[in-house]
């Protein structure tokens, strides 16, 4: 429950503290005092957004604090799973700094506004005169349902389920379109690849079959000049061995006269040992080289294949070409894999939305089982609360496939007169019958599933006399177990709260700011006196007052 409130420089508020008690409190002030005022800090610090217009002061900061005491809520979960220091009471601050920045605190810990909004909706429920409308809406009238049913949690893990199937139907059909696409490169990058496996590269293969046709191209040219060079060498008569030979043996009969030619000697030896080395060598290369016009044919042919797949995919040698073999294998297995992706997720699709099919089956069967309660409560709140004889039914009809919520479709049906059919209560309920059927709402709800606290603004709308005093203790019941606070300006409702606090404007050197306080039993017998009068207040108005404060304690 809210137990303490200090503003700090909103609208027309300069400076503010203020206690809340336990049970039923009421606020009262004139139109224009600052109640609605009241109400936008506090939803400050409950995680709505904010405009920089708020500020009184514009170059001062703006300071919204809250305190609530939160230990018979079951909230140590939440504040676990979001890394904070978990208390009895909790802190929640809000500044707005004059250059709009905002920033968020639960216990002195900085949050995000959305963690500050999921914590503000487990603590508080602010409900205007406006959010009579929300009765209309399929998605309210289905969570009132599983309000009171206990179903939320149950229907929260249900969409949690829902919303990741849907993400796979997404990614499936992403999955489709790029199967479409990759199926239509398929072929091409097939041919390729397949192109490129025939062609059997090796990478250092171009450079070696060049110089093998270079060779074979001149192997005539190349016999003949070795076949020279090895007749130069010792083939003719006069061959070049046969010189050295006889030079050798001049010198040898030489070298038995003068020691230095015997060196000479033996460098002549080495040069003639080296010399038959090379002719020999140069014999054996002439028999290998054959003259083979075919195999000069086929080289050629395949020089072109390489050169035509170099020019074909603009690259420079046979590493590349086998490099871009593997990326069209690589290509072609991603397609593969895609396609085993996309059977994979189809039927992981097919298996989870038979298993949604059977939660909202099961849900929507406690949905009915709750609705005849419902209707029952609902309809005697609605009768007693000035509307003897109303009728009130929900629809719920099968969508026909899965939703976020299920496969249930809600409509409430609203019948204020006898032998008027019932019909959707958007089109057959007034302001003011809208505005009882939601209070009747609330308040089953409020009992079936507590918050701390819940705010009613002006709820009392096109209600008043009697039925104002019924609305007044339709509000006294739910405050036996929660925190209930209510703007209003009936005095019936104002007569049967605990507690009751006076939003009143004041002028300080020419500007108005507004304020707060509790009143004591005679100020609250003079306020109650003023709601009964039209303008001044009379004897009679103020014996009225009393008999409704005396009539509630």
């Amino acid at each position: 429950m809210l137990q303490h409130l200090s503003i700090s420089n909103y609208a027309l508020i300069a400076e503010l503290d203020m206690d809340w008690p336990e049970g039923f409190t009421v606020i009262t002030g004139e139109t224009g005092a600052g109640k609605s005022i009241l109400l936008g800090a506090l939803s400050l610090i409950l995680g709505q957004r904010v405009d920089i217009a708020i500020l009184l002061v514009k170059d001062r900061k703006c300071v919204v604090e809250g305190t609530f005491l939160i230990r018979d809520y079951d909230l140590e979960h939440f504040f676990q799973i979001n890394d904070l220091d978990y208390s009895e009471s909790v802190v929640l601050r809000r500044e707005i700094t004059p250059n709009g920045k905002s920033r968020a605190f639960i216990n002195d810990t900085p949050v995000s506004l959305n963690v500050m909004k999921q914590l503000g909706e487990k603590l508080v429920d602010i409900h205007s005169q406006f959010q009579t409308f929300t009765l209309n809406d399929a998605d309210f009238q289905l969570t009132v349902l599983d309000s009171y049913g206990h179903l939320i949690d149950q229907v929260g893990a249900y969409r949690k389920e829902f919303q990741d199937y849907l993400e796979q139907k997404r990614l499936h059909q992403h999955l489709l379109e790029e199967e479409k696409r990759s199926n239509a490169d398929q072929d091409y990058y097939r041919f390729q690849h397949e192109e490129l496996e025939q062609a059997h590269l090796i990478e250092d293969e171009q450079g070696e079959l060049e110089k093998e046709l270079e060779i074979l191209s001149h192997a005539e040219d190349i016999k003949t000049g070795l076949l020279q060079a090895g007749a130069v060498l010792q083939g003719s008569e006069d061959n070049l061995l046969s010189r050295l030979a006889a030079v050798k043996a001049i010198t040898t009969r030489a070298a038995q006269h003068h020691r230095a030619i015997s060196d000479i000697n033996e460098r002549i030896e080495s040069v003639m040992i080296d010399l038959k080395d090379i002719a020999s060598e140069l014999d054996r290369i002439e028999q290998q080289i054959v003259i083979d016009p075919d195999r000069i044919n086929r080289l050629n042919q395949r020089l072109d294949l390489i050169s035509h797949l170099e020019h074909k995919h603009r690259v420079g040698s046979v590493k590349e070409l086998i490099l871009l073999k593997e990326t069209f294998h690589k290509r072609l297995g991603e397609i593969c894999s895609l396609n085993d992706e996309i059977v994979r997720l189809g039927e992981e699709i097919a298996r989870n939305e038979t298993k949604l099919w059977s939660q909202a089956q099961t849900i929507s069967e406690s949905r009915h089982k709750v609705i005849p309660v419902i209707e029952k409560e609902l309809q005697g709140l609605i009768r007693s609360l000035g509307i003897p004889d109303a009728q009130f039914r929900i629809m719920i009809t099968p969508a026909g496939d899965l939703s976020n919520d299920g496969t249930d479709r809600v409509m409430f049906m609203f019948s204020a007169n006898k032998g008027i059919e019932l019909r959707d209560v958007a089109t057959v309920a007034s302001g003011g019958e809208r505005s009882r059927l939601m209070l009747a709402v609330k308040s089953m709800i409020a009992r079936k599933n507590l918050l701390p606290t819940i705010i009613f603004d002006e709820i009392d709308m096109g209600v008043s006399g009697e039925v104002a005093g019924k609305v007044g203790m339709i509000l006294q019941q739910m405050a036996k177990n929660m925190q209930v606070i209510v703007i209003t300006h009936l005095p019936q409702i104002a007569g049967k709260s605990r507690s009751h606090y006076l939003v009143y404007k004041y002028t300080s050197e020419d500007k108005a700011f507004s304020a707060v306080k509790i009143l004591n039993d005679e100020e609250r017998v003079m306020e109650i006196a003023k709601l009964l009068s039209d303008q001044k207040v009379t004897v009679s108005a103020i014996a009225t007052a009393r008999e409704l404060l005396d009539g509630t304690h």
